[in-house]
């Protein structure tokens, strides 16, 4: 089974951002498409993309 390492970050537009790397080979397999205004909303929209948190 594949494990990921899941990352919340702020872009250089400030915005709250999410991506998931795989532990395998690190490579992204996964990120946020657009920008949110707070981090919890970064993660609820990481939720609908698998993050277990």
């Amino acid at each position: 089974m594949a494990k990921y390492k899941w990352e919340f970050y702020k872009d250089a537009g400030g915005k709250h951002r999410w991506r998931k790397t795989s532990t395998v080979n690190g490579e992204i397999v996964g990120a946020s498409s657009q920008g949110f205004s707070s981090r919890q909303n970064s993660v609820n929209n990481a939720k609908l993309n698998g993050y277990k948190g």
